[in-house]
């Protein structure tokens, strides 16, 4: 035996010496051998646990980890910030450019390399300066995605938990790879009954807030359906525990505490705590530290809270056992890790979506980095549209034209380089698109940067400053799409929806986009939803895209009414959780006596657009869980044909300055001006005829100062509304008139025939006169119509009203005057002895409208002596013709 154990010992004292000298190889400092802690996650769905073996060498535990690119590795730095990373270098030679699941990995330092120089040990990825996760050497605390135990639920759905019995409490993380629309739901059901049942049932609901926030809320179910509150107060369905007990002030029955939360790589993480023995015994199922119990899960799509319910709302699930719900037995007492692997999301991509239009610009401005999608990231981001560093999608051969408002400091180009602030400063190639050093401005003077992708360039490209990095994202190229279909499109109100149209001869084809994801999309024709026409576009439970008509007459799913229009070449599809759909419809329908059948589309009247998203929508009955979460805050008012559109305001000054002028000019100056010639010949002297004259000069100015003011609105002449044809019929007319006066022939001497020039020129100016007075009535009620159609009814019910009755008082005097004019007359032709009359009665009427001193001076000049005076008996009314 003496030689095995002379062998033994041999190989033992130079395994010993091998140790020995690779230690020596590693370095002299060791002091940090031992050391564990657990990695933070920034990006990649890294986890893991690090351990440092010796003076060149680390081990990292249960490492989790979605691939970066080839330059990824692990690097040293000095803080996990984006300068300190850019200063840093790699620190091990092994890249990270692979998936890890759940693997127990030991790395070395590269050569020359030692743990002093190493503060913060970082998996980061030089090539797209992304940070996926990183750990302190001097700090061996936790990080809050990394529990002890995870069981899993479904294939996108894992639950992890730790147990604290001495606290009383147990900690659960929900993980899932679903859009932020979308609910966590997990907890306990209650315990001694025979089958597994979500009634009775204690659940925390976990997700995140239309901010970006995280939250998490104690739930109790008594019914499967939305919450509901009853009339008499009672409360039934998967409510929260507050709603239950509104008396809570002391906070006892949300149990449920949020620890922390994130979105990262398209997957959901919310961290919540809570009670093992909860000190509410009604609405808390107590768990059991060291048993099996029944668990219940699920997903589905969240509504937000509204006025009505000031809490978030899951909705039903509605799929299949096992795929968003389900039940499992658990027993936290068991440290368990079932989940390999990473969650890897389809849809990885969290930022707010854009999608450009020919003529729609995109503004550029800069703002604070609350959300950037690749850490680390500068305090200040590009903005776009409002939105934080949105991922723009562009379409070849459509050109893209952006307003710079971003700041002198802040040049905006498009570029190859995902990190931008200039590849050349870091020894960096790159292929500039668009911009650089003039492509700047400020909101006061925006400078237009257009750019054309065409055939040529990449399908990812990036959107940058050109002297800082990290302040854009990325920019994808695609094939033309709804742009090059259509052709007019503009962005309704508050840019969450692009509408498309193009117009036929007796149809129009529409197309609408939304730029958030949702469940459905809507828009409707007119000023609000009640009473509006509308069009509904979802996708069902099997992935199928329908497209609807409605006719909305109240604030209710009873109000929706299902309508059967003539809808041909409908579409509806979701990319990436946005709702795109389509359809034709005629202008015209051809029906009748169904209420569809009035929805008319005049292409020369502005159409009034609204919209609104909401989580969930079906071809069956509605009910709340369909009413729309977010919403058009005023209609958009579109010309079809120029393919404009502008917000709808309220009435501007310029116009109710047009048409105080124009009521002005036809509701008093001119028609006292023809009253003046009708009514006042029988006031000695010509006092009507100066105020005939004064009043229609008076009118013309008034009216034509209207007329500039509507011409300054409209930015020019345009005559497409029937209110701009009459009214220039009514300016016609009356320009005639000063110019047929003008030119009027001479009256003629008493006794005399009048001339057949001055008869047609009498009947040319009494009822061009006249036509010209009743088409600017006319037009002054077509101008309200008008203004109704742009700005709504409830602005212009009043003024019409109130033009009514002008015009009635206004028929009523001419009734007056022109009875007392008739009994004058009467009262003229009998006279005081009833026989006899004075010279010409209607003299008068033939008195010059120019020269109204003509007759008397011609009298006088051919009478240098007495006038004889002829009395002639009067033989009947009939002897006045």
């Amino acid at each position: 035996m003496a030689p095995p154990l002379l062998l033994l010992a041999i190989l033992s004292v130079a395994s010993r010496l091998a140790a020995a000298a690779a230690a020596g190889g590693c370095g002299e400092n060791t002091s940090l051998a031992g050391y564990e802690a657990d990695l933070r996650m920034s990006q990649h769905q890294l986890r893991g646990r690090v351990e440092v073996l010796d003076g060149c060498s680390f081990r990292v535990t249960a490492l989790d980890l979605l691939p970066g690119s080839a330059s990824a590795r692990w690097w040293r730095a000095e803080a996990p910030d984006l300068d300190s990373l850019a200063r840093g270098g790699p620190a091990a030679a092994e890249p990270l450019n692979r998936t890890f699941r759940s693997e127990s990995v030991v790395f070395r330092l590269l050569p020359g390399l030692s743990w002093p120089r190493v503060p913060v040990l970082a998996a980061f990825d030089p090539l797209t300066s992304s940070l996926f996760g990183f750990v302190r050497l001097s700090d061996n605390a936790s990080a809050p995605t990394m529990l002890p135990s995870c069981a899993r639920l479904s294939s996108r759905f894992r639950v992890r938990w730790a147990v604290h019995e001495a606290n009383n409490s147990i900690d659960i993380a929900l993980e899932a790879a679903l859009g932020s629309e979308y609910y966590m739901a997990f907890g306990w059901a209650k315990p001694g009954v025979s089958e597994p049942s979500m009634i009775g049932a204690d659940v925390a609901v976990a997700g995140f807030t239309e901010d970006g926030l995280p939250f998490a809320e104690d739930y109790y179910i008594t019914k499967y359906s939305e919450c509901l509150l009853r009339e008499d107060g009672t409360v039934e369905g998967v409510c929260p525990d507050t709603i239950y007990d509104r008396d809570d002030d002391a906070g006892l029955v949300n149990n449920t505490r949020l620890v922390y939360g994130h979105r990262r790589d398209g997957v959901s993480f919310v961290r919540f705590s809570r009670p093992l023995v909860s000190p509410d015994k009604k609405y808390d199922v107590p768990v059991n530290a060291t048993g099996n119990m029944t668990v219940i899960w699920a997903i589905g799509l969240l509504r937000p809270p509204d006025s009505l319910r000031p809490y978030y709302l899951p909705l039903s699930h509605g799929a299949p056992p096992g795929a968003a719900f389900g039940f499992a037995t658990l027993n936290v007492s068991e440290a368990t890790n079932k989940c390999v692997g990473p969650l890897d999301a389809e849809d990885k991509e969290d930022q707010a979506r854009i999608t450009t239009e020919r003529k729609t610009p995109l503004v550029v401005t800069t703002g604070p980095a609350l959300h950037y999608p690749n850490p680390p990231n500068p305090d200040k981001v590009l903005y776009i549209n409002k939105k934080e560093a949105p991922l723009l999608k562009v379409e070849r051969g459509v050109p893209v034209t952006f307003s710079i408002e971003a700041g002198h400091d802040v040049p905006l180009y498009i570029t190859s380089d995902p990190v931008g602030g200039n590849a050349t400063s870091r020894n960096k190639s790159e292929v500039i698109y668009a911009g650089g050093l003039k492509a700047e401005g400020v909101p006061a003077t925006p400078t237009e940067l257009v750019w054309l992708p065409d055939r040529n360039t990449p399908d990812l490209v990036y959107y940058q400053s050109l002297y800082d990095p990290k302040m854009g994202w990325k920019i994808q190229v695609v094939d033309g799409g709804l742009s090059d279909m259509y052709n007019n499109s503009v962005l309704l109100d508050d840019q969450q929806v692009t509408f498309f149209w193009t117009l036929s001869d007796d149809s129009i084809n529409i197309a609408a986009r939304g730029e958030k994801k949702s469940g459905y999309l809507a828009i409707g024709f007119g000023s609000t939803m009640v009473n509006s026409y509308a069009y509904v576009g979802w996708i069902d439970g099997n992935g199928t895209g329908h497209v609807n008509s409605y006719w909305i007459d109240g604030k209710d799913g009873m109000s929706v009414h299902e309508t059967h229009e003539n809808l041909t070449y409908k579409r509806c599809r979701s990319e990436k959780g946005a709702i795109i759909f389509e359809f034709t419809r005629p202008l015209s329908p051809s029906c009748s006596g169904r209420v569809e059948c009035k929805n008319l589309i005049d292409p020369t009247t502005p159409l009034k657009v609204i919209w609104a998203m909401g989580a969930q929508w079906s071809s069956g009955p509605l009910s709340l869980k369909n009413m729309h979460s977010v919403t058009s805050n005023r209609p958009v008012r579109i010309l079809l044909l120029s393919g404009l559109a502008e917000a709808v305001e309220d009435l501007r000054p310029v116009l109710a300055v047009h048409g105080f002028m124009m009521f002005v000019a036809w509701g008093i100056l001119l028609p006292g001006g023809i009253m003046a010639a009708r009514y006042l010949k029988h006031v000695k002297g010509d006092l009507w005829f100066q105020a005939h004259t004064c009043l229609q000069y008076s009118g013309l100015a008034v009216m034509f100062m209207g007329v500039l003011f509507a011409v300054a609105e409209l930015r020019g002449f345009s005559f497409k509304s029937r209110h701009a044809r009459i009214g220039a019929v009514a300016v016609t007319f009356t320009i005639v008139q000063p110019i047929n006066a003008y030119l009027r022939p001479h009256i003629t001497e008493n006794g005399e025939i009048a001339s057949r020039n001055r008869v047609v020129w009498e009947a040319l100016h009494t009822y061009t006169g006249r036509s010209a007075a009743v088409a600017g009535i006319v037009a002054l009620f077509t101008g309200l119509q008008h203004l109704g159609h742009r700005y709504g009814s409830k602005n212009i019910k009043g003024l019409t009203c109130g033009l009514i009755l002008w015009v009635v008082s206004a028929t009523l005097v001419i009734a007056y005057l022109e009875y007392m004019a008739i009994k004058r007359r009467r009262g003229g032709a009998q006279g005081p002895s009833g026989k006899w009359v004075l010279g010409n009665t209607e003299e008068d009427d033939s008195v010059d409208l120019l020269q109204s001193d003509r007759v008397g001076s011609k009298i006088e000049s051919d009478s240098p002596g007495p006038m004889e005076v002829q009395l002639e008996p009067l033989k009947g009314p009939d002897s006045f013709s």
